[in-house]
């Protein structure tokens, strides 16, 4: 499948230490079949110098399409993404964190599945594969493959990764589909969404992970495992027979309507 642009959707809070870091990475980073880049940077109120960093490495790298966007009062994860989307313009898009637990060196990797037109979602797992993973928490493992079980049984998918950062879209998909979820309950909200859509080609590819102690900025806490698990029930189950109708004009001509929650 030919794509012209990728749309690479960066939510920061409080990253002015690195959100250069990151940034040069996107920049350096070069996709296949030609793909260009269109970055956009979703401040969510930062207290630090993040804007500054931001504006400062976009008036020194014009050569790069960057977007960026800022919200007047700190929202969450899920609501900077929301703004990112809404905001994207290539046929796909996929999700990049600021800090830098995630390299985008592997983006080829999660895009072959889709310019090879197979996939309309891609997934990039932690758990499979044979990339590097920095050893940390054990039961932050448990915990997330324990939500990731759960989100399956209702999902009806076999994902070894559903809180992955890494999570590609086809855009027409995901700009059609109502995301609420303002903080960390975006990853079981919108898996169980898209699991919803019939035909949907769903990948997952291994992808390695540089991950951060609590002392070195990480973010997410049990409140938002507790979270996680309400949401996974919530969109899972209880609103499984209520839905919104998209259209998907990738899906194949027997099922070009899709419903979703």
């Amino acid at each position: 499948m030919q794509i012209s642009k990728l749309s690479i959707i960066i939510p920061a809070y409080n990253e002015a230490r690195t959100i250069h870091l990151i940034l040069d990475k996107v920049r350096d980073v070069q996709l296949i079949g030609n793909i260009q880049k269109e970055v956009i940077i979703v401040n969510d109120c930062s207290s630090d110098n993040t804007e500054d960093a931001i504006l400062a490495y976009q008036f020194d790298h014009p050569e790069i399409d960057i977007n960026y966007y800022k919200h007047e009062i700190n929202q969450g994860k899920g609501a900077a993404l929301h703004t990112g989307i809404k905001a994207a313009s290539g046929e796909f898009l996929i999700i990049q964190d600021a800090d830098l637990e995630y390299d985008p060196d592997e983006y080829n990797i999660i895009l072959k599945p889709v310019v090879n037109g197979f996939a309309d979602v891609v997934y990039g797992s932690r758990f499979m594969g044979g990339k590097p993973h920095r050893i940390l928490f054990f039961w932050h493992s448990i915990g997330n493959k324990f939500l990731t079980f759960l989100s399956n049984m209702f999902t009806n998918l076999n994902l070894t990764d559903m809180e992955t950062c890494y999570k590609l879209f086809r855009t027409s998909i995901i700009q059609q589909t109502p995301l609420n979820e303002k903080r960390f309950g975006f990853e079981p909200e919108v898996t169980a969404k898209i699991a919803r859509i019939p035909n949907i080609r769903i990948y997952e590819v291994g992808i390695s992970y540089y991950g951060r102690t609590y002392a070195e900025g990480k973010k997410i806490g049990w409140k938002d495992g507790v979270r996680a698990i309400y949401c996974i029930i919530k969109y899972g189950l209880l609103n499984r027979y209520k839905s919104k109708k998209i259209t998907t004009q990738h899906i194949p001509q027997e099922s070009e309507k899709a419903y979703i929650d």
